[in-house]
């Protein structure tokens, strides 16, 4: 076995933070010098490897980390390549005796975590992972039949009645450095950020990647959204969401630390509000339940049945619904709200999913994949899991004839228009009565609204009548063929 004072490197993936980090915490707490690392893997993950939101993210997020790091005492080592080999190649340079690091639980982390756990082992390196990002881990979630949940109510009710996450771990007071440095790459060498052209610059008044980003996200929430949350979450013109996806993606903050931050403030949010945020929580963790049981899930359709649905490949229409000019202001307004800040409010989510799939039939994977690669937040389990969703293919998942009308749902969740107004500007000067659908204006409105359909906002690409018919006759096809 490796000698006691031999170092301990702590593999840092998703877990970008100090406080409540089993590993980290672990590894202090062993005497040990510690080496944290972080290694850029763009072989291990195949086709999902980071996108270029997740990538400007992950800049920023790293630089904050490693600054932390200093602080402590235990300089980052940044490596590139493939995990096994890169891992590897530092226990030979350190003469480590134990890697640490917090489990992933993607498809490709899981075979790549094992394999890398065997070989180690194999060697009497030590090797010890923990749970970081998880209420619960998928193995310990089951139906009375010892079957993993397909459905969130009953999954939620029994990851609820059991829950007792405990009291989040503090951040280490210091940490040993081995005594030599170890060679380190360079973090702008990376090309981590957009540069010809800078499409990312609309992030940086949104977003504070970081630890410190996020425990000041969730004290906003805290101070202002939450009191709304229960009855407000879906008015994408209201500040009343947490917009904390994107932190507990890259592990800046814990489903730990926000649910024993919730019990401090619950009289002051109100219950209500408490646990539907709480609920949202649950729909990660039954995101990640799925994903673990069920792997093929970010490619192959959840049922069956759909695998004969009649999508059609429309690169026009798709490339209009990317870029925000569908000319339906709803749908246009979230896609540049998402190209613009790297995220989307989630009812508009819901919305332009459903439009791509029920009014274009276009394949749910297309729009996977144009999120995964548009999203700060962008997550394999959460992404594939609410495609699916909306789809009507996926566990639990919405109806396929439930078909979003883009014209009332602007109405009813932007009654004023506000949302609208901000992301789709050549359109503001409309009447409410219109702003959802601009079509209807007169041409003495629209003269006066400064808008000239198909020259200054496009005009509708498909009808809503027509396109929900459509959409409803191609599933009827999938019930007929069954």
């Amino acid at each position: 076995m490796s000698p006691p004072t031999s170092p301990v490197i702590v593999w840092f993936r998703q877990d970008l933070r100090i406080k409540d980090n089993p590993a980290l915490s672990a590894a202090a707490e062993s005497g040990r010098p510690v080496i944290p690392v972080f290694i850029l893997d763009d072989e291990s993950p195949g086709k999902w490897k980071a996108g270029g939101a997740s990538r400007w993210w992950l800049h920023h997020s790293l630089t904050s980390l490693a600054s932390d790091l200093k602080a402590l005492g235990a300089p980052m080592v940044l490596r590139s390549g493939h995990s096994a080999s890169a891992l590897d190649q530092l226990v030979k340079e350190s003469g480590a005796g134990a890697v640490f690091w917090n489990r992933c639980y993607e498809p490709h982390a899981r075979e790549r975590d094992e394999d890398i756990k065997s070989s180690l082992k194999a060697r009497n390196i030590d090797v010890q992972s923990f749970n970081a990002s998880l209420l619960a881990e998928p193995w310990t979630v089951k139906n009375k039949s010892g079957d993993p949940f397909r459905v969130f109510s009953p999954f939620w009710r029994s990851v609820r009645s059991e829950l007792d996450p405990g009291t989040p771990l503090e951040a280490p007071s210091s940490l040993k450095a081995p005594d030599a440095a170890l060679p380190s790459e360079n973090l702008g060498d990376w090309g981590l950020l957009p540069t010809q052209p800078d499409w990312a610059k609309g992030f940086e008044p949104v977003w504070t990647p970081g630890e410190a980003g996020a425990r000041d996200r969730l004290i906003g929430f805290f101070d202002h959204g939450a009191r709304h949350y229960a009855g407000g979450r879906d008015r994408p013109d209201k500040p009343y969401t947490s917009a904390l996806s994107p932190h507990l993606h890259f592990g800046e903050i814990s489903p730990r630390q926000i649910f024993a931050a919730i019990q401090l403030v619950r009289d002051e949010i109100g219950e209500k509000n408490a646990e539907k945020f709480l609920s949202e929580i649950g729909w990660r963790e039954f995101s990640v339940n799925l994903l673990f049981h069920f792997p093929h899930f970010p490619e192959r359709n959840y049922q069956d049945k759909f695998d004969n649905f009649p999508w059609i490949d429309n690169q026009a229409a798709l490339k209009a619904w990317q870029t925000g000019q569908t000319g339906y202001p709803i749908v246009d307004a979230g896609m540049r709200e998402l190209w613009t800040t790297g995220w989307m409010h989630n009812r508009v989510r819901m919305i332009v999913a459903s439009f791509l799939i029920k009014h274009l039939l276009i394949d749910w994977r297309e729009g996977e994949k144009w999120f995964w690669d548009t999203l700060v937040d962008a997550d394999l389990a959460n992404n594939s899991a609410s495609w699916q969703w909306v789809a009507g293919s996926g566990a639990d998942a919405a109806p396929y004839f439930r078909i979003f009308n883009p014209i009332t749902q602007g109405e009813k969740f932007d009654p004023d228009g506000d949302y609208v107004r901000k992301w789709v500007p050549e359109i503001a000067r409309l009447p409410n009565k219109y702003l959802n659908q601009p079509w209807e204006a007169g041409p003495l409105i629209l003269k006066e609204a400064g808008i000239e359909l198909g020259k200054t906002y496009p005009e509708p690409i498909v009808d809503h009548k027509a396109a929900r018919d459509r959409a409803l006759m191609a599933f009827q096809s999938l019930k007929d063929a069954a």
